[in-house]
Protein backbone atom coordinates (compact mmCIF):
# COMPACT_ATOMS: atom_id res chain seq x y z
CA UNK A 1 0.00 0.00 0.00
CA UNK A 2 1.34 3.40 -0.96
CA UNK A 3 1.38 6.19 1.64
CA UNK A 4 -0.30 9.37 0.40
CA UNK A 5 1.13 12.75 1.31
CA UNK A 6 -1.20 15.76 1.33
CA UNK A 7 -0.21 19.41 1.15
CA UNK A 8 -3.11 20.77 3.18
CA UNK A 9 -4.28 23.82 5.06
CA UNK A 10 -5.03 25.56 1.75
CA UNK A 11 -7.70 25.95 3.12
CA UNK A 12 -8.25 23.98 6.34
CA UNK A 13 -11.94 23.17 5.71
CA UNK A 14 -11.24 21.39 2.45
CA UNK A 15 -8.29 19.51 3.96
CA UNK A 16 -10.68 18.08 6.53
CA UNK A 17 -13.03 17.12 3.70
CA UNK A 18 -10.16 15.45 1.81
CA UNK A 19 -9.41 13.26 4.82
CA UNK A 20 -13.09 12.39 5.27
CA UNK A 21 -13.37 11.43 1.59
CA UNK A 22 -10.16 9.39 1.76
CA UNK A 23 -11.40 7.38 4.74
CA UNK A 24 -14.82 6.88 3.14
CA UNK A 25 -13.36 5.88 -0.22
CA UNK A 26 -10.77 3.57 1.30
CA UNK A 27 -13.34 1.70 3.36
CA UNK A 28 -15.45 1.17 0.26
CA UNK A 29 -12.47 -0.68 -1.18
CA UNK A 30 -11.05 -2.54 1.84
CA UNK A 31 -11.10 -2.71 5.65
CA UNK A 32 -9.14 -0.33 7.80
CA UNK A 33 -7.97 3.19 7.14
CA UNK A 34 -5.79 4.86 4.49
CA UNK A 35 -2.11 5.55 5.20
CA UNK A 36 -1.95 9.35 4.95
CA UNK A 37 0.50 12.08 5.93
CA UNK A 38 -0.83 15.67 6.05
CA UNK A 39 1.50 18.66 5.86
CA UNK A 40 -0.61 21.69 6.78
CA UNK A 41 1.03 24.79 5.31
CA UNK A 42 0.48 28.56 5.61
CA UNK A 43 -2.55 29.62 3.52
CA UNK A 44 -1.83 33.35 3.85
CA UNK A 45 1.74 32.91 2.68
CA UNK A 46 0.63 30.87 -0.32
CA UNK A 47 -2.08 33.34 -1.32
CA UNK A 48 0.33 36.24 -1.00
CA UNK A 49 2.67 34.59 -3.48
CA UNK A 50 -0.16 33.77 -5.90
CA UNK A 51 -1.61 37.28 -5.70
CA UNK A 52 1.76 38.89 -6.41
CA UNK A 53 2.54 36.35 -9.16
CA UNK A 54 5.68 35.31 -7.30
CA UNK A 55 5.59 31.93 -9.01
CA UNK A 56 9.28 31.12 -8.53
CA UNK A 57 8.91 31.66 -4.78
CA UNK A 58 5.66 29.67 -4.75
CA UNK A 59 7.32 26.77 -6.56
CA UNK A 60 10.24 26.80 -4.14
CA UNK A 61 7.93 26.92 -1.12
CA UNK A 62 5.69 24.07 -2.27
CA UNK A 63 8.62 21.98 -3.48
CA UNK A 64 10.17 22.21 -0.03
CA UNK A 65 6.90 21.08 1.58
CA UNK A 66 6.60 18.15 -0.86
CA UNK A 67 10.18 17.19 0.01
CA UNK A 68 9.12 17.19 3.66
CA UNK A 69 6.35 14.69 2.87
CA UNK A 70 8.77 12.52 0.92
CA UNK A 71 11.25 12.47 3.78
CA UNK A 72 8.41 11.48 6.12
CA UNK A 73 7.72 8.41 3.96
CA UNK A 74 5.04 9.44 1.44
CA UNK A 75 5.12 7.49 -1.84
CA UNK A 76 2.95 9.98 -3.76
CA UNK A 77 1.42 13.36 -2.98
CA UNK A 78 -1.25 15.87 -3.88
CA UNK A 79 -2.08 19.52 -3.29
CA UNK A 80 -5.50 19.71 -1.60
CA UNK A 81 -6.46 22.84 -3.53
CA UNK A 82 -6.95 23.99 -7.12
CA UNK A 83 -5.20 27.37 -6.98
CA UNK A 84 -1.59 26.16 -6.36
CA UNK A 85 -1.85 24.01 -9.48
CA UNK A 86 -0.79 27.20 -11.24
CA UNK A 87 2.76 25.85 -10.67
CA UNK A 88 1.94 22.13 -10.83
CA UNK A 89 4.14 21.37 -13.85
CA UNK A 90 7.14 22.96 -12.13
CA UNK A 91 6.45 20.98 -8.97
CA UNK A 92 6.12 17.71 -10.87
CA UNK A 93 9.53 18.24 -12.47
CA UNK A 94 11.18 18.83 -9.08
CA UNK A 95 9.28 16.33 -6.95
CA UNK A 96 11.02 13.17 -5.70
CA UNK A 97 7.63 11.37 -5.64
CA UNK A 98 4.71 11.25 -8.12
CA UNK A 99 2.17 14.05 -7.82
CA UNK A 100 -1.56 13.61 -8.49
CA UNK A 101 -3.03 16.53 -10.47
CA UNK A 102 -6.52 17.74 -9.62
CA UNK A 103 -6.80 19.25 -13.12
CA UNK A 104 -5.87 16.06 -14.96
CA UNK A 105 -8.20 14.01 -12.75
CA UNK A 106 -11.05 16.45 -13.40
CA UNK A 107 -10.41 16.41 -17.13
CA UNK A 108 -10.69 12.63 -17.01
CA UNK A 109 -14.03 12.90 -15.22
CA UNK A 110 -15.34 15.40 -17.78
CA UNK A 111 -14.37 13.05 -20.60
CA UNK A 112 -15.99 10.09 -18.86
CA UNK A 113 -19.24 12.08 -18.66
CA UNK A 114 -18.83 13.11 -22.33
CA UNK A 115 -19.39 16.77 -21.48
CA UNK A 116 -18.94 19.11 -24.44
CA UNK A 117 -19.31 22.55 -22.86
CA UNK A 118 -18.19 22.40 -19.21
CA UNK A 119 -17.98 25.54 -17.12
CA UNK A 120 -15.37 26.42 -14.50
CA UNK A 121 -15.67 28.44 -11.30
CA UNK A 122 -13.19 28.94 -8.46
CA UNK A 123 -10.83 31.66 -7.29
CA UNK A 124 -9.87 34.37 -9.76
CA UNK A 125 -6.48 32.66 -10.05
CA UNK A 126 -8.18 29.46 -11.22
CA UNK A 127 -10.80 31.05 -13.48
CA UNK A 128 -8.30 33.35 -15.20
CA UNK A 129 -5.28 31.05 -15.09
CA UNK A 130 -4.03 28.92 -17.97
CA UNK A 131 -3.50 25.68 -16.03
CA UNK A 132 -7.05 24.35 -16.55
CA UNK A 133 -7.37 25.35 -20.25
CA UNK A 134 -3.93 23.93 -21.07
CA UNK A 135 -4.88 20.45 -19.84
CA UNK A 136 -8.39 20.47 -21.29
CA UNK A 137 -7.31 21.81 -24.68
CA UNK A 138 -5.16 18.69 -25.18
CA UNK A 139 -8.45 16.80 -25.44
CA UNK A 140 -10.23 19.39 -27.56
CA UNK A 141 -12.33 20.72 -24.66
CA UNK A 142 -12.94 24.45 -24.22
CA UNK A 143 -13.97 25.74 -20.80
CA UNK A 144 -16.77 28.23 -20.22
CA UNK A 145 -16.31 30.89 -17.53
CA UNK A 146 -18.60 33.41 -15.83
CA UNK A 147 -18.62 37.07 -16.87
CA UNK A 148 -16.29 39.52 -15.16
CA UNK A 149 -18.82 40.71 -12.56
CA UNK A 150 -19.70 37.15 -11.60
CA UNK A 151 -16.02 36.19 -11.43
CA UNK A 152 -15.42 39.10 -9.06
CA UNK A 153 -18.32 38.00 -6.83
CA UNK A 154 -17.17 34.36 -6.76
CA UNK A 155 -13.56 35.31 -5.96
CA UNK A 156 -14.52 37.78 -3.24
CA UNK A 157 -16.85 35.30 -1.54
CA UNK A 158 -14.26 32.55 -1.90
CA UNK A 159 -11.52 34.52 -0.22
CA UNK A 160 -13.72 36.39 2.25
CA UNK A 161 -15.94 33.50 3.31
CA UNK A 162 -15.23 30.01 1.98
CA UNK A 163 -11.48 29.98 2.64
CA UNK A 164 -12.30 31.00 6.22
CA UNK A 165 -14.83 28.21 6.65
CA UNK A 166 -17.89 30.46 6.34
CA UNK A 167 -20.75 29.05 4.25
CA UNK A 168 -23.98 31.07 3.97
CA UNK A 169 -27.31 30.41 2.29
CA UNK A 170 -27.15 33.78 0.53
CA UNK A 171 -23.80 32.99 -1.10
CA UNK A 172 -24.98 29.50 -2.05
CA UNK A 173 -28.11 30.89 -3.73
CA UNK A 174 -26.11 33.44 -5.71
CA UNK A 175 -23.60 30.79 -6.85
CA UNK A 176 -26.43 28.58 -8.06
CA UNK A 177 -28.02 31.55 -9.82
CA UNK A 178 -24.74 32.20 -11.66
CA UNK A 179 -24.55 28.53 -12.64
CA UNK A 180 -28.12 28.64 -13.92
CA UNK A 181 -27.40 31.69 -16.08
CA UNK A 182 -24.24 30.12 -17.49
CA UNK A 183 -26.27 27.08 -18.46
CA UNK A 184 -28.99 29.15 -20.10
CA UNK A 185 -26.84 31.76 -21.82
CA UNK A 186 -23.72 29.72 -22.70
CA UNK A 187 -25.15 26.25 -23.21
CA UNK A 188 -23.07 24.84 -20.36
CA UNK A 189 -23.64 21.10 -19.83
CA UNK A 190 -21.71 20.65 -16.58
CA UNK A 191 -19.97 22.83 -14.00
CA UNK A 192 -16.51 22.17 -12.57
CA UNK A 193 -16.35 23.30 -8.95
CA UNK A 194 -12.75 24.38 -9.35
CA UNK A 195 -12.32 25.27 -5.71
CA UNK A 196 -12.22 22.56 -3.07
CA UNK A 197 -14.43 24.59 -0.71
CA UNK A 198 -17.22 25.00 -3.29
CA UNK A 199 -18.68 21.49 -2.74
CA UNK A 200 -18.89 22.34 0.97
CA UNK A 201 -21.05 25.32 0.06
CA UNK A 202 -23.24 23.82 -2.66
CA UNK A 203 -23.62 20.29 -1.24
CA UNK A 204 -25.11 18.88 -4.45
CA UNK A 205 -24.03 16.58 -7.27
CA UNK A 206 -26.24 18.24 -9.87
CA UNK A 207 -28.31 21.33 -10.65
CA UNK A 208 -31.61 20.42 -12.31
CA UNK A 209 -29.93 17.39 -13.87
CA UNK A 210 -26.70 19.16 -14.87
CA UNK A 211 -23.65 17.63 -13.15
CA UNK A 212 -21.67 19.66 -10.64
CA UNK A 213 -18.16 18.18 -10.56
CA UNK A 214 -16.65 18.03 -7.08
CA UNK A 215 -12.94 18.39 -7.83
CA UNK A 216 -11.92 17.36 -4.30
CA UNK A 217 -13.83 14.07 -4.57
CA UNK A 218 -12.51 13.43 -8.09
CA UNK A 219 -8.97 14.14 -6.87
CA UNK A 220 -9.33 11.80 -3.90
CA UNK A 221 -10.69 8.98 -6.05
CA UNK A 222 -7.72 9.28 -8.42
CA UNK A 223 -5.30 9.24 -5.48
CA UNK A 224 -7.01 6.20 -3.94
CA UNK A 225 -6.75 4.28 -7.21
CA UNK A 226 -3.01 4.97 -7.26
CA UNK A 227 -2.56 4.05 -3.59
CA UNK A 228 -4.00 0.57 -4.03
CA UNK A 229 -2.66 -0.15 -7.53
Amino acid sequence: MKILGIIGGIAPASTIEYYRLLVEGWRERMPGYPPVLINSIDLDRLLGMVSSRALDALSAYLSEEIQRLSRAGAHLALLASNTPHVVFDRLRERSPIPLVSIVEATCGAVRTLSLKRPGLIGTRFTMQGSFYPEVFSRHGISLLKPGEADQAFIHDKYMGELAKGVFTTQTRDRMLEIAGRMRKELGMDGLILGGTELPLLLRADSLDGMPLLDTAKIHVNDALARMVS
